[in-house]
């Protein structure tokens, strides 16, 4: 296997600093030419095979683990009841794509030209659509699957050889009927098909699962297991990069990377990139690499005692991260749903089950609905016009942000731009009333998508395994709480059209104490989590406004080094960011190799 305790050779061709989402996918697309060498140097255990990892609908069960999650803590957070949140990365080979709840979404196609926009010709929709297709291998669903919940599909929206298998997962239909069929109801359109770039209504998700056999597909399987072989390919686990180092020959011109530095069993070792360097560390490490390897902010840079080599001040700045929280209700007539995986009888059953095929093990995340503002409140050209006043009002704003919030401004006073996002969870998913035996619930999540807030990620010191200063800055800006308190009233509003008002027989969570905008705030502070899909910190934008890379990827003021993870999206997207991460790594394959 390519997987070592240790290398030998010390030269090769392309250095990639992390095996997670994008840093696999681009070791299988860069040693596919057998004419160079690729290393990847992953900090994390291989974890390869791990039935905690493969087996769906074990949500959360690797979450806070040392093996599975980095497990990052944030600052406490002034405008949120200073409240600490803990962002759960994926830690081993396939990073996040290991971790997370592997639903497959993507983003709709303005929010995608929205990046040509702030200045990077190449980055639109129809090269998305290219490269997210790439990616994938659609399954259809079954005819099984389609006699119990009407499916539907358009297959030129699908890829069809990728190495990331998608198809529709398990689903509990009672609670995807009472979603669907009320938001209908209430006036959202029913989406054919949500991957051609208009997901504005209601729709069932695909998830990244492999029906052959119903395991995870990602990044390890997907890209890494299938290529383990190939001669020029080695990749080192358990090996901590502290830092790129560059070519001091060249002092005052662009500086070129000539390797990294990394820990490996307690030692501290160097390899030789002779092509590229490539930071595939993910949005919460990748900042903290180049501060640490003397690429940021002079201030941050003086603060940890890193001398400065290129002053960046884009780096760990312009940080935007979707965040969550749940309305919970009791079920009438308790159907079916994932509540009785709480129970050990039954969760083992559901083991022995999926060894066959069968089961909710084959769990996915279903019913999604993204809408506009203006359809969950009148109120809604009041409220933006107000944002725009204190946007206005601000003052200086950091370069670059004013064009992004315009876009963000832009894209509310559109009707046909879905700026709410809301779930259907089949249980019990708030953590303020306990479940009750033989009763079942379900959680209608809210999601803030396109925070006006920003926030930062910075090294805390020159010491490589401390964790990085989180602030996500969450509610800084008010109007994202309030975009927050449209989306609880408006689910409240769901019980008043049928099937959902027939469906639940009473609101969990918050409860019937909650009830001004008031008390709705305070609930959205106390109970909000991280959706763990950051972006922003390594920002693909012009350098006078606040650019970190360039459309190429490339880092500004270096000849050499990229950095290839969703830390580079500029600004943020209706999205869960999975696909978008297996996109960004394939387009850059092409970008390093130079292909169109």
């Amino acid at each position: 296997m390519c997987i070592k305790m240790s290398i030998s050779v010390k030269d090769f061709d392309y250095v990639i600093i992390g095996g997670g989402t994008a840093g696999l996918v681009l070791a299988s697309r860069l040693s596919a030419d057998p004419a160079v060498t690729v290393v990847v140097i992953e900090a994390g255990e291989a974890n390869v095979g791990d039935p905690k990892i493969l087996i769906p609908a074990q949500f959360g069960h690797t979450f806070t683990n040392p093996k599975y999650d980095w497990a990052f803590p944030t600052v406490k957070q002034k405008f949120a009841n200073d409240r600490e949140l803990i962002w759960s990365r994926g830690k081993g080979l396939g990073g996040s794509s290991g971790l997370n709840f592997y639903a497959w979404v993507k983003p709709p196609a303005k929010d995608v030209d929205a990046f040509e926009k702030l200045g990077n010709p190449g980055w639109n929709w129809n090269e998305y659509m290219k490269y997210s297709q790439r990616s994938e291998t659609f399954h259809p669903p079954s005819e099984e699957e389609t006699d119990m919940y009407p499916h539907t599909f358009e297959t030129k929206f699908r890829g069809t050889t990728g190495p990331i298998h998608t198809t529709i997962p398990f689903l509990f239909h009672d609670v995807d009927r009472l979603f669907q069929e009320t938001l209908v109801r209430k006036g959202l359109k029913s989406i054919k098909d949500p991957y051609g770039g208009d997901i504005t209504g209601t729709w069932i998700a695909n998830a990244s699962l492999n029906p052959s056999n119903w395991t995870r597909s990602y990044a390890a399987t997907g890209y890494l297991l299938p290529v383990q072989h190939r001669p020029n390919l080695t990749v080192l686990t358990d090996a901590m990069v502290t830092r790129i180092l560059f070519d001091e020959a060249n002092v005052g011109k662009h500086l070129t990377a000539k390797g990294v530095e990394y820990v490996h069993n307690r030692l501290t070792c160097t390899v030789n990139a002779k092509i590229e360097v490539i930071l595939s560390a993910g949005a919460i490490q990748s900042p903290k690499i180049l501060e640490l390897s003397g690429i940021g902010r002079r201030e941050v840079l003086a603060k940890i005692g890193v001398d400065v080599k290129i002053d960046l001040q884009g780096v760990g700045e312009n940080v935007q991260e979707h965040i969550h929280l749940g309305v919970s209700y009791e079920l009438a007539g308790s159907p079916p749903t994932y509540d009785r995986m709480q129970e050990p009888e039954y969760a083992a059953e559901a083991m022995k089950l999926h060894a066959k095929g069968q089961g909710p093990q084959r769990l996915g995340i279903t019913s999604f609905a993204y809408f506009p503002l203006s359809a969950a409140t009148p109120e809604a050209p009041a409220l933006i016009e107000r944002a725009n006043a204190a946007v206005r009002a601000h003052g200086p704003l950091p370069p670059g942000l004013q064009e992004q919030l315009d876009l963000q401004l832009a894209s509310l006073r559109d009707d046909s731009a879905p700026d709410l996002e809301i779930i259907a969870w089949p249980s019990l998913f708030t953590a303020i009333s306990t479940p009750e035996p033989k009763k079942t619930y379900m959680t209608v999540l809210a999601v803030l998508n396109h925070p006006f807030s920003r926030g930062t990620i910075h090294a805390k010191s020159g010491d490589p395994l401390e964790n990085p200063s989180i602030d996500p800055h969450y509610f800084e800006n008010d109007f994202d709480l309030e975009v927050l308190v449209q989306h609880i009233k408006y689910i409240r509003t769901m019980v008043h059209t049928e099937p959902f008002k027939s469906g639940v027989v009473r609101e969990m969570d918050p409860g019937p104490n909650c009830v001004t905008d008031k008390d709705i705030r305070e609930y959205i502070k106390n109970n909000y989590t991280s959706t763990w899909h950051t972006v922003g910190s390594c920002s693909m934008l012009p350098r006078d406004k606040n650019g970190v890379v360039d459309p190429t990827l490339k880092v500004y003021g270096t000849n050499n080094l990229r950095v290839v993870d969703v830390s580079v999206v500029p600004i943020h997207i209706a999205a869960h960011t999975q696909a978008t991460a297996y996109m960004i790594a394939e387009k850059a394959a092409d970008l390093i190799r130079g292909f169109k």
